[in-house]
């Protein structure tokens, strides 16, 4: 299979320089890394560039490849110049995360990560929480009853038994970690024996069985600013699962759902609200109460006004996150036709209905 020049896959000319070259790989790594891109084929071409960027940013394997092309630099019998893919994770830090080992084990078939037996990060948790339109107005605070895991209380979570200790593991010497090589790719695997731990349990804890761990339930507070919006997430930092080997506790993000309310529609900081008025208020006008967060506004309907007619009342809605102004109620008014009428409105309509077919009448003679 003829493979791509690596200058033409980061769009580079053969003269540039190392920076130019670094500048136009994380071009590329940001448009095309998996996490952001989940396009077809958008894996396939950070790969493409990660291996264009591992040879084209080393002095060495350049000059290889520029004077054997792809031969240059392939593995195998005859020799090729070797790369560590952990060099590329370093440089950029900022595009990978710590998430970076997880990526080339799956994009390249083998592990990769970095450290050896430190400290793991808790797993985070997500949580829903339920408010209305009062606690989106005054903001409030919701208890929150949550299963997690914990250290364990015997072992605080070393999960040896009392009086032992964990021992460093033979395959990585205590490092959590393996060196392999495939190709002229050469990386660090998660250990198989410990898992990444560094250390084995000899003899394990009775109470949680040699995990460190157990489940135990808890009340959280948090706190609902006013202004929240419908889907947000609020994160409590440290409020995850504890990390093993002393590591940090992940975090808790408490995703913010809204009740649906019959009286009012959000959109943004305004509310929308449908209030039915009289035939006889829409032709000759009137005050009428409208319900608004804060209680009743009195709200005025002029002469002439036609069904599906919108209000504004001024800073009746919902105030903006981290403070400001509040929005609007908008009051969409609609005739309500009343489906029962006693003699006496009857006969009124009537006579109502009667002057309204001589006036066209007068008005069709007079064309």
């Amino acid at each position: 299979m003829t493979q791509r020049d690596y200058y033409e896959i980061l769009g580079v000319p053969r003269d540039a320089d190392a920076d130019t070259i670094k500048k136009a790989y994380r071009k590329l790594a940001l448009k095309f890394h998996p996490d952001r891109n989940k396009e077809e084929g958008a894996a396939e071409k950070f790969k493409e560039a990660s291996e264009a960027y591992a040879v084209l940013s080393d002095a060495d394997k350049r000059a290889a490849y520029d004077r054997y092309g792809h031969a240059g630099v392939q593995g195998g019998p005859g020799g090729g110049v070797q790369f560590d893919m952990e060099d590329i994770l370093s440089q950029f830090s900022d595009i990978f995360g710590g998430g970076g080992g997880g990526l080339f084990e799956n994009l390249f078939g083998f592990g990769g990560g970095r450290g050896g037996s430190s400290a793991r990060r808790g797993r985070s948790l997500r949580v829903g929480v339920q408010i209305d339109f009062m606690d989106v107005l005054n903001g409030t605070q919701k208890t929150i009853q949550l299963r997690r895991a914990e250290h364990c209380e015997d072992c605080q979570g070393s999960g040896a038994a009392a009086g032992s200790s964990r021992e460093t593991c033979p395959v990585c010497r205590g490092h959590g970690q393996v060196h392999q090589q495939q190709g002229f790719f050469a990386v660090r695997t998660t250990c198989p024996r410990c898992q990444g731990e560094g250390s084995l349990v000899a003899k394990p804890c009775s109470r949680c069985r040699g995990s460190g761990r157990e489940t135990r339930e808890r009340e959280i507070r948090v706190q609902i600013p006013p202004g929240i919006e419908d889907g947000a997430q609020i994160r409590l930092a440290g409020e995850g699962e504890p990390g093993r080997q002393q590591g940090p506790a992940g975090d808790l993000f408490v995703e913010v759902n809204l009740q649906e309310n019959e009286s009012f529609h959000r959109d943004g900081r305004d509310l929308y609200t449908e209030v039915p008025i009289r035939y006889t208020q829409a032709v000759l006008g009137d005050k009428i109460r409208v319900r608004t967060l804060d209680g009743e506004a009195r709200m005025g309907i002029p002469a002439g006004t036609p069904t599906g007619k919108l209000f504004r009342l001024k800073g009746q809605g919902l105030p903006k996150l981290h403070g400001g102004s509040r929005g609007n109620l908008f009051v969409r008014v609609y005739v309500d036709v009343p489906s029962r009428l006693n003699r006496e409105q009857k006969s009124l309509l009537k006579k109502l209905a009667e002057a309204e077919k001589e006036e066209l009448r007068q008005a069709e003679e007079s064309r």
